[in-house]
């Protein structure tokens, strides 16, 4: 179900800033001033980077963490906005981070993702912003709840605040991954078809927690068609306070968009759409055909859960289903398919199975 939201698009935000995508570097955690004025110097010569954030209060998991230099910074972010012409973006939890940030003449606002889980927070923080005209990032929450990233985004909305993006830094892995933040694309892919006005921008950096990993989770958003990119850089990254180990230093991060590869959307070749449209009936009449296997499976798993009924066999068969789950894998992989893809979908299969058995059940003790 679409979602309503009365947003002004991201390239209205500002007259100065009208390239696609749009690219928000700087530094994890404004350190010095020497360290921000030094990263916007070198972000400045990429050409490439519209907007410098910098972290000032840092929501850091454990106390003795480095939580950020606070009000200071926005004295050495002020000079970067003179210096190099950046607009300035920092991360606001509180409604005292907001008035000091818009005192101090900040241009963009983002809300982290423990923010953004929390809708007492987000409630207080749209009171604060309601009459303002700065623009407002919304990073996802921790967990993959589109519901909770949406009503973050809705109570912002509703409070007056039109330039809203999302912020796509994935989501707590509760499993061993590669990234920091399992992206789960699927997410904010459905936040798309679900607030279709609104602009999302990926955070490849918080996603990676890794700068090797950086170069393909930006391919991918910008194949994903996300209209800009969030990259930490530091002149010293090894060095950084904060989340070092996924900081790049400019001179790479312009080497990393150099490498990208930005697509259009769609092409005026007639032979690209003929082919387009082929393929697109061949997956509509599949699909067809998926669904007609579906109802036919589940036609036979009603049968076994009426003979299981009436001979007075539990549901569920474990050991059975486990059995399957091996065989399917092992004949999916070798035939092109991702493990991970073939786990999701026969739980899904799985779980509808045991519902229409349950039905069959309930039906015949009625």
């Amino acid at each position: 179900m679409g979602v309503e939201l009365d947003i002004i698009p991201i390239a209205d935000w500002f007259s100065d800033i009208s390239n696609a995508p749009v690219i928000i570097s700087g530094p994890c955690s404004a350190e010095s001033y020497q360290q921000v004025v030094n990263t916007a110097k070198e972000l400045h010569k990429t050409g490439k980077v519209n907007v410098f954030r910098a972290g000032v209060w840092k929501p850091r998991t454990r106390p003795n963490s480095f939580e950020g230099v606070g009000e200071i910074a926005f004295e050495w972010l002020k000079e970067v906005k003179e210096q190099f012409g950046f607009k300035i973006a920092v991360e606001v939890a509180s409604r005292e981070h907001v008035q000091i940030a818009l005192r101090n003449h900040v241009d963009i606002l983002w809300i982290g993702a423990r923010t953004a889980s929390n809708p007492f927070s987000m409630t207080e923080l749209a009171s604060e912003l309601a009459g303002t005209n700065i623009p407002v990032l919304v990073k996802n929450p921790i967990n993959p709840d589109i519901e909770l990233w949406i009503g973050a985004l809705e109570r912002l909305n509703k409070a007056g605040v039109k330039k809203i993006a999302a912020i796509h830094r994935g989501f707590f892995p509760f499993e061993p991954s590669e990234f920091r933040n399992i992206p789960l694309w699927e997410v904010p892919i459905e936040l798309r078809l679900r607030c279709p006005s609104l602009p999302i921008i990926n955070d490849p950096s918080h996603i990676s927690g890794d700068r090797s990993l950086l170069f393909d989770v930006a391919q991918k958003a910008m194949d994903l068609d996300f209209c800009g990119l969030m990259i930490e850089s530091h002149c010293n990254p090894d060095n950084a306070k904060s989340d070092a180990k996924q900081q790049v230093t400019p001179a790479d991060l312009n080497r990393l968009l150099n490498r990208l590869v930005i697509r259009d959307n769609r092409s005026a070749d007639k032979s690209y759409k003929d082919q387009i449209d082929t393929y697109r009936k061949q997956i509509d009449e599949i699909d067809d055909r998926l669904l007609n296997l579906l109802w036919q499976r589940m036609d036979v798993v009603r049968r076994i859960g009426d003979i299981k009924n009436r001979s007075g066999v539990k549901i569920l068969q474990l050991n059975r289903w486990e059995s399957l789950v091996r065989k399917l894998i092992t004949k999916g992989t070798k035939l092109g398919l991702s493990e991970v893809f073939i786990k999701k979908l026969l739980q899904l299969v799985h779980k509808e199975s045991i519902q229409q058995q349950a039905e069959v059940m309930n039906k015949k003790e009625d």
